[in-house]
């Protein structure tokens, strides 16, 4: 076989004189080769090679290598005949040779013949080969954006101007640069390209720069110690060693590291700071901690005044003159504190009332818990007339005051046999505004210890109670007088003696009361 290569992008056509077997060899070897360099072109969806369409359809069968017998040798010609190829399933070849391709001396090709053997048996095809260059087909740079498309034949022309095409860089610096890049490469990126530095106004080429950058001792930086402040890198060291406001120094009393735009602030609090006596004492300067001491138990120019100001004396002068000063007025002295003792025993009565009045009941119920009972009731049986009073309570805030009496061993018809309690109205701060005489409802309630519900006080099932509604016309419920005898009201048979006895109204010595004034009780006048 005689087969030729004209160049990529050619045609190929073949002129043979050997079997069928053979022809199908070389053409899958042709076919690879063609495959390889079509692969860098794109074509219109109507011919792309990635479509499929029944004349694009190559189907080779796998096909044993004939032996080398098989194969005819044959020297190429002009006068030779075309072959005619379809490939499909059942690839048939017909074809001509003339006689001087049977006679032909030439070396037979082994089969399986590599591609770089077989260009060299290849020639071209003006039809086929103006066919091919005159496809449609797309730049090959359409994925980056060119809308380039026209014949095979004008792509290397158009590639001589497409601005997606790489190209040498003009400073030689090795880069492959598409053109419309170029000008961004060769202002911005060429390492060969000559820039000059905008601090320090040095040329460097572009990889020098870049090497340059961050080291210009031009270049104005702001300071590492976080300042705020701009200065040229080259003087950074000099700013940080005596300008920096964040650099660190030593106070030089206290031996403590402040930053310096702190460190005023630090002079003016510092207790090892020295400062002068205020007083402008002959002696000092001291320290900051040591100058009240100083102020308090020696400067002599310092005005102090008397021991005994509190209790009157206003004198005022040198710490050199108190001494003599307390010796000549002790007279005076002990005079002013006789009158300061009476002002604070006047003060403590004061207080002592004020503490009473919010310890005073004025829910106008009164629980009066009696405690040592058997001492009091032996004291009672000895002594006549023995009575025992509650503290006083209020009907309300502004209510009327009364309070509860008992006599332990009875009075009037109790006498020696009962237990008799009252009550008396006695006078109150707000007296002239309420309406008088008293006519409440008064309940008395003896509790008998241990038998209480959970009702609390009253709400057991043991007791005596008593109650009375106040006679209007009694002269016990008028508005009361300032005498200290005041007449009460109440029942001197209240309980027995043995009573007393055989109900638990007596536990651990103490006995418990309850006088309970009644508002919504109240007798028409």
């Amino acid at each position: 076989a005689a087969i030729k290569r004209h160049a990529p992008g050619g045609a190929f056509v073949f002129v043979a004189n050997f079997s069928s077997q053979t022809t199908v060899t070389v053409l899958v070897a042709m076919v690879r080769s063609l495959s390889q360099w079509t692969k860098t072109l794109s074509f219109p969806a109507r011919i792309s090679p990635n479509r499929n369409s029944k004349d694009c359809n190559v189907n080779v069968l796998p096909i044993t290598p004939p032996p080398p017998s098989v194969v005819a040798s044959a020297t190429p010609s002009r006068n030779n005949k075309s072959i005619s190829c379809t490939t499909s399933s059942s690839s048939t070849m017909s074809s001509s040779s003339s006689p001087s391709s049977s006679s032909s001396s030439s070396p037979t090709p082994p089969p399986n013949v590599p591609i770089t053997e077989i260009s060299q048996i290849i020639y071209p095809d003006p039809e086929s080969e103006k066919a091919i260059m005159g496809s449609l087909v797309f730049c090959i740079h359409h994925k980056q954006g060119c809308k380039w498309s026209d014949e095979l034949r004008k792509l290397k022309a158009h590639l001589n101007t497409c601005k997606h095409d790489a190209i040498q860089c003009p400073n030689k610096c090795g880069s492959q640069i598409p053109r419309v890049m170029m000008t961004d490469h060769l202002a911005f990126t060429c390492i060969l390209r000559r820039a000059i530095c905008e601090f320090c106004n040095v040329e460097f080429t572009g990889l020098g720069l870049e090497e340059h950058a961050g080291t210009c001792t031009a270049e104005p930086i702001y300071c590492e110690s976080k300042c705020g402040t701009r200065v040229l890198r080259g003087r950074m060291s000099i700013h940080r060693a005596k300008d920096c406001a964040k650099r660190l120094r030593r106070c030089p009393h206290c031996s403590r590291e402040f930053s310096a735009d702190t460190m005023a602030a630090h002079g003016a609090t510092c207790p090892r700071s020295p400062v002068p006596c205020p007083q402008r004492c002959d002696v000092g300067p001291f320290a900051r901690a040591d100058l009240e001491a100083h102020l308090r138990d020696e400067c002599k120019a310092l005005t102090v005044p008397c021991t005994f100001k509190e209790a009157g004396c206003r004198f005022k002068g040198p710490r050199h003159l108190l001494e003599a000063h307390l010796e000549a007025n002790t007279s005076a002295h002990l005079s002013l504190m006789v009158a300061l003792s009476g002002r604070q025993g006047q003060q403590i009565n004061m207080l002592k009332s004020a503490m009473a009045k919010l310890s005073i009941n004025y829910t106008g119920t009164l629980l009066w818990k009696i405690s040592d009972w058997s001492v009091k009731m032996q004291e009672a049986r000895t002594k006549d007339g023995l009575e025992l009073v509650s503290p006083p309570f209020y009907t309300s805030q502004y209510g009327y005051k009364l309070q509860a009496s008992m006599f332990l061993n009875g009075n009037g018809p109790g006498e020696g046999t009962h237990v008799s309690v009252y009550i008396k109205v006695l006078p109150g701060e707000y007296d002239a505004l309420l309406k008088w005489p008293f006519s409440h409802s008064v309940t008395f309630t003896l509790f008998e210890q241990g038998t209480l519900g959970s009702g609390g006080c009253g709400g057991g099932q043991g007791g005596v109670a008593e109650s009375f509604v106040p006679d209007p016309t009694w002269e016990n419920f008028q508005r009361p007088s300032t005498e200290p005898d005041a007449l009460g009201f109440g029942f001197p048979r209240f309980v027995s003696h043995e009573l007393l006895a055989r109900r638990p109204f007596v536990r651990d010595d103490t006995v418990f009361l309850r006088v309970k004034v009644d508002p919504s009780k109240i007798v028409a006048v």
